[in-house]
C-alpha cells in the first residue's frame, strides 16, 4: 500500500461518487546525484510544483519506472528511456554526455505521480510509485539513453564474503577504507597547446598521475572527469576521449593514481597501514 496526503485521499474518495469531477495526473521524476545535486523533470506539458521542487516540462523526458507490488525480497529491476537535447545540461555539460562520463553513477531515481484539478493549479497531492538506484547505462545515443534502475533492495544483493583474497588492495583510492584525502594529492593545471580529446599537454605532469583522474574546472569540458591512462613530462594520456576538444588555457585538477599494490601504497602514499590486499597469498598452483 502506498501512503498519500489525507487531502488527496479524501478527493479520490469523493471522486467515486462524482464521475464529472476533474482529475489530471502527471508523472514526476527526481534524480538525486551523489554530489547532492537534485534534478527534476515531468512528462506534463507544464511545470509541476511538488514536494518543494519544480519539475521541468520543457527539458529531459523520462519514460518508465512502473509501479510494482510483490512479496519477498526480490530486487526489482526496470529499464527506462531518457531523451535529452544538447541544450539540456548538468553543470554546463549536456545531460547525455554527463551520463556517459559517470556523473549519474550511484544516483537515486524516484517516480512520483501528481494529481491535479487543472494544469494551471497546484497539485492536490502526490504518490511515490518507485524509488531505486541507477544500476547500469545500457545504451547511449545522440538523443536518448536506456538505463537500468534497481530497487533499494539491490544494496542487499551483494556477494559474500565482502572482500576477496587477492594480492592487490580491495579499497578504492580515496574511499573511507583507504582514508587518503583526495585534495591532498591534487594538482591544478591548465591545458597546453596542441591538445586532443585524448591527450592533454601539461608541463606539470608526471608518471605519478597514471591511473588517476583529471577533472576540468573551465572550458567546454567543465565538470567532466576522465581517467588518466598514462602520464609523463609531456602531458596526460586519457583512457577515453573527452566530449569536447580542450582549448589551451582550460583549467583542470589532476589527482594521483594508484595501481593498488603494496609497493605503491607504501612508497607513493605511505599508507600501507590501511592496505587491504594480501600480497603474500600463494598462487593457485602453489596453494596445496
Amino acid at each position: 500500500m502506498r501512503t498519500a496526503d489525507p487531502t488527496l485521499v479524501a478527493y479520490l474518495a469523493d471522486l467515486r461518487a462524482r464521475a464529472d469531477k476533474p482529475l489530471l495526473m502527471a508523472d514526476c521524476f527526481t534524480f538525486t546525484l551523489l554530489s547532492g545535486l537534485i534534478l527534476t523533470y515531468t512528462d506534463a506539458d507544464v511545470p509541476v510544483a511538488l514536494n518543494g521542487y519544480t519539475y521541468l516540462a520543457d527539458s529531459v523526458l523520462v519514460d518508465g519506472l512502473r509501479y510494482r507490488c510483490t512479496t519477498g525480497l526480490d530486487v526489482d529491476q526496470q529499464r527506462i528511456t531518457v531523451s535529452a537535447r544538447p541544450t539540456d545540461t548538468v553543470g554546463g555539460v549536456p545531460f547525455l554526455v554527463a551520463l556517459r562520463e559517470g556523473v549519474f553513477d550511484g544516483c537515486t531515481i524516484r517516480r512520483d505521480r501528481a494529481f491535479l484539478t487543472a494544469w494551471d493549479a497546484s497539485p492536490i497531492g502526490g504518490v511515490t510509485l518507485f524509488t531505486g538506484r541507477l544500476s547500469s547505462v545500457d545504451q547511449i545515443g545522440r538523443i536518448s539513453a536506456t538505463l537500468t534502475v534497481a530497487s533499494e533492495l539491490t544494496l542487499l544483493d551483494i556477494d559474500l564474503p565482502r572482500n576477496v583474497w587477492q594480492p592487490t588492495c580491495n579499497h578504492t583510492l580515496y574511499d573511507t577504507g583507504c582514508r587518503l584525502v583526495r585534495q591532498a594529492y591534487a594538482s591544478a593545471g591548465t591545458v597546453g597547446a596542441g591538445a586532443t580529446t585524448t591527450f592533454i599537454p601539461w608541463t606539470g605532469a608526471s608518471d605519478a598521475l597514471a591511473q588517476g583522474t583529471v577533472t576540468f574546472t573551465s572550458g567546454g569540458n567543465n565538470g567532466v572527469s576522465a581517467t588518466v591512462k598514462a602520464a609523463d613530462a609531456t602531458g596526460l594520456t586519457l583512457a577515453y576521449p573527452l566530449p569536447a576538444l580542450p582549448n589551451a588555457g582550460d583549467a583542470f585538477t589532476a589527482y594521483l593514481g594508484c595501481d593498488h599494490t603494496l609497493a605503491t601504497c607504501r612508497s607513493k602514499f605511505a599508507n600501507d597501514a590501511n592496505f587491504r590486499g594480501f600480497p603474500f597469498v600463494p598462487t593457485p598452483e602453489a596453494a596445496f
